[in-house]
Parts: structure tokens; C-alpha cells; sequence
């Protein structure tokens, strides 16, 4: 199998759009899929997660088949979520760099139509969408999609269940004689009905290294964890990952506020996202996690769909997810772009049992990670306070005879002296906290 873009079909201005990209060898998926969409008129299902080049997979040749003679939709393009529809148009973009008579129009949720109205006046050939937006659009008469020769269906896995009306009534303004490209992470049955339902009976079937599909790279881990321990345990795994990028998924919007909240009072620096957010505040927070004003990111599976950021060194399972293909799309945010992971699940005693099973539906080795013993323990959250009262603003309110007083008792001790009897003093504080606590929980 060729290992340059130019074997696979791809023409010479995407190619030239590759070389200002820096990308100069196909992934395993754009490998098996160019040839595929270019060279066959057959629908097609690629099992491939997200990092693995599946953009570029049907992108590249999906740009190529476009007639820009022909003023009509060519190719609709769904995603789950406007973070991922966004990141698809974005590569498109950057695809079609030196093919500028290529029209590429994204009309995602969240954002005013108004001005998704306006664009699509102007020839377009192609269109990321949501399908509820997409939806929108149409019955508003903005966009006609009844001429549609392409319909891509990307992270189908997660369309399934939330938006399957909304498939079913996009699918049936669109020509049947179109020719539609499947991408997944997963196969659950509700995507094999999907196949069936929205696909012809000739499917060309790929897979993108399935011995260990969506895991290449990444290192699974689990901690068994007291309830109470939950937050300290994670608070301790930050501090270890300080000045690395991650993402923390809670089950719900709820756990996530929660915790963000916890977490600001540890003075750690994150944000959290998820779907009743506006999608202001989601784009400014997201905006801050690309571009490295904050290290952490808090979210929901859904809320987190479409997020691609290179950086990101590892994830954590706050909450275990309800399903394998959730794992599969969250450990998949991490050893993007080829570079290495790690995926850190923080159970208790009675979710033990369920690692197993995970490791054989997803064929993973999931290896043990210990907590801390208790003197460690202690000895890490002295670090973690210490870096608290660094980041801890100055008490303006405290009047200066007071700061004077204070002055004065410490004016004969040494740096080194301070620190060793302020340390002393909170360690006990601490660990007098730690016995109290079980007898005023009783109360």
C-alpha cells in the first residue's frame, strides 16, 4: 500500500495543500478510503475514531469528485455536534487552499441562521451541517438539498439515538441514487440498522487497525477509590500532571459544575462545557483550551464531540461512561495525531468488576493504578496547599497595625525557618481536620 497522497489519486492542487500542511504520509484509514471514494461508486462504511485522519479520509477525495461547473449542493456532511462540524469545515478549508473555485458553507446550531441564510445564496458545493439546523434551513427554503450526490455521516455513533429523526427526515430529501460514506468509532447495533436503513445493499466495509482500533498509543489505567477519596485522589493526579493538557468527563451537566467548582477552590485553573451552556460560552472556553490559557477541560461526552487538540497528554473517567463506545470516543481525545496518551478511570470498590468486561468489548489491557498511602497522601496535598496560597491574591482589608504586629514576630526567623514552622502548623491543622472529620459527619 503506497505511502505517498499522489498513489492514492489525490490531484495536484490538495496535493500542494498537503505540502503547505506539513502532512506528507497517508494514515492507515486514508490509505484503505481515498482509493475507495475516488476509484468506486459503491457506499461505504469506515470503523475509524477520531485522530486516526478520517477528515482527510473522505475530505480529500469528496473535494477531488466535485464539478464546480455544477452551481447545485454536491455533498452534505453531518456531525453529531458544531464543535465537530466546525473542525471538519476548518480542514476542509484548509484542504481546498490552492481548489479556490470549491464552495464550502458550515450552517451548525447554536449560532444566529440569519447570517447561514446569507451565505448559502452564494454557490455552494458543499455543506457541514447539523441536522437540526440543516433541517432548519431547508424548511426555510434557504438551501435545497434535493440534488445531493454525497452524504457523509461522521461519528455516526453518536447520531443514532439523539438525532435519528432528524436523519431520517434529511435522508429522505436527499436523491437515493446519492452515494453515502459512513464514519464510526464503534459498531453497536443501532449503527448496523442505520447501515441498513440508509445505505445500499453493495457496502464496501473498511477498518482502521482494528487490533487495537481507536487505542493505538494510549495507556488505559483504573484507581479503586473510598468515595471520600474521589476529588483528593484527582486533585493528586493533576498536581502530578501540572503544565500538561487534559480533559475530565463527569456523566452529567451537573457533576460537571460541581466539580468545576471544587476545583476553582483548589485554586486549579479549568472549564467545563456542556450542552446548556450557550454556545458562546462553549466556543470562548474551548477558545481557551486550544490556545492554552487553561490546561484542564471539564465536560460531558456529548459537549466534548469534536474536540482535537494535539496537545491533550490524557484524559480522566470521573464518572465511569453508561457504554464502550463512550470510553472508545473518550480515550480517543487523547494520542492524537500519532503522539502518545493516557486514560485514567477513577472507580470505586463495587465498579470493579466492570474493567473486564471493558477490556474484552474493546480488546484493552487496563493495568492498576495505586493511590497513595496516607503519608504520601498528606505530603502531596502540603504541596498542592502550598501552591494554593501562591496563587492567593494579597488580604487588602487586614489593617497595617495588624501586618505590623506579624512582622514583628517573624522578623528574627530565616526563609527557611518560616516555611519549616508554617509547614509544621498546617500539617497538624490537617491532620487534626482528618480525625475530627468522621465525628462531625455523624452529627
Amino acid at each position: 500500500m503506497s505511502d505517498l497522497f499522489a498513489d492514492l489519486g489525490i490531484n495536484k492542487p490538495l496535493l500542494q495543500s498537503l505540502v503547505d500542511l506539513k502532512i506528507s504520509v497517508p494514515t492507515d484509514i486514508q490509505k484503505k478510503t481515498i482509493p475507495a471514494l475516488l476509484h468506486q461508486k459503491e457506499d461505504l462504511v469506515a470503523l475509524a475514531k477520531t485522530g486516526t485522519g478520517k477528515t482527510a479520509a473522505f475530505g480529500l477525495p469528496l473535494l477531488q469528485l466535485i464539478n464546480t461547473k455544477n452551481t447545485e449542493v454536491q455533498a452534505v456532511i453531518l456531525a453529531p455536534t458544531r464543535e465537530l462540524g466546525q473542525q471538519i469545515y476548518t480542514n476542509l478549508l484548509s484542504f481546498a487552499t490552492h481548489s479556490p473555485a470549491i464552495s464550502i458553507a458550515s450552517v451548525c446550531g447554536g449560532i444566529p441562521i440569519k447570517p447561514q441564510i446569507e451565505r448559502l445564496q452564494e454557490v455552494t458545493h458543499i455543506v457541514v451541517a447539523t441536522p437540526g439546523r440543516l433541517i432548519d434551513l431547508v424548511q426555510r427554503k434557504a438551501v435545497s438539498i434535493e440534488k445531493v450526490k454525497y452524504l457523509v455521516l461522521d461519528e455516526a455513533d453518536e447520531m443514532v439515538s439523539a438525532l435519528q429523526k432528524d436523519l431520517d427526515i434529511i435522508v429522505s430529501e436527499i436523491p437515493k441514487s446519492r452515494r453515502t460514506i459512513l464514519f464510526t468509532a464503534t459498531m453497536p447495533g443501532t449503527v448496523k440498522q442505520m447501515i441498513q436503513n440508509y445505505m445500499s445493499k453493495h457496502v464496501v466495509n473498511l477498518e482502521a487497525d482494528m487490533a487495537q482500533m481507536g487505542h493505538k498509543g494510549i495507556e488505559h489505567q483504573y484507581v479503586v477509590v473510598e468515595p471520600i477519596e474521589k476529588l483528593e485522589v484527582l486533585l493528586h493526579f493533576l498536581n502530578s500532571k501540572e503544565g500538561e493538557r487534559g480533559i475530565i468527563f463527569c456523566r452529567t451537566k451537573a457533576a460537571v459544575n460541581k466539580l468545576a467548582k471544587k476545583l476553582a477552590i483548589s485554586k486549579i485553573s479549568s472549564g467545563a462545557i456542556h450542552g446548556s451552556l450557550s454556545q458562546g460560552i462553549r466556543d470562548r472556553i474551548m477558545g481557551q483550551f486550544r490556545e492554552g490559557y487553561i490546561d484542564i477541560l471539564i465536560a460531558t461526552d456529548l459537549a466534548a464531540r469534536g474536540i482535537d487538540v494535539k496537545e491533550t497528554s490524557y484524559v480522566v473517567n470521573y464518572h465511569l461512561p453508561d457504554t464502550y463506545e463512550a470510553y472508545v470516543h473518550r480515550s480517543g481525545r487523547t494520542a492524537r495525531a500519532g503522539s502518545e496518551g493516557l486514560s485514567v478511570s477513577i472507580i470505586q470498590q463495587e465498579e470493579l468488576s466492570k474493567i473486564p468486561d471493558f477490556e474484552r468489548e474493546l480488546g484493552l489491557v487496563f493495568t492498576e493504578l495505586k493511590k497513595q498511602n496516607p503519608e504520601n497522601r498528606e505530603e502531596t496535598n502540603l504541596v498542592l496547599w502550598a501552591k494554593k496560597v501562591f496563587k492567593t491574591k494579597p488580604n487588602r482589608t487586614i489593617s497595617e497595625e495588624t501586618k505590623e504586629k506579624i512582622k514583628i514576630l517573624f522578623h528574627h526567623l530565616t526563609k527557611e525557618e518560616l516555611i519549616e514552622k508554617v509547614v509544621a502548623d498546617t500539617y497538624s491543622q490537617r491532620k487534626a481536620d482528618t480525625i475530627e472529620k468522621p465525628t462531625s459527619q455523624k452529627k
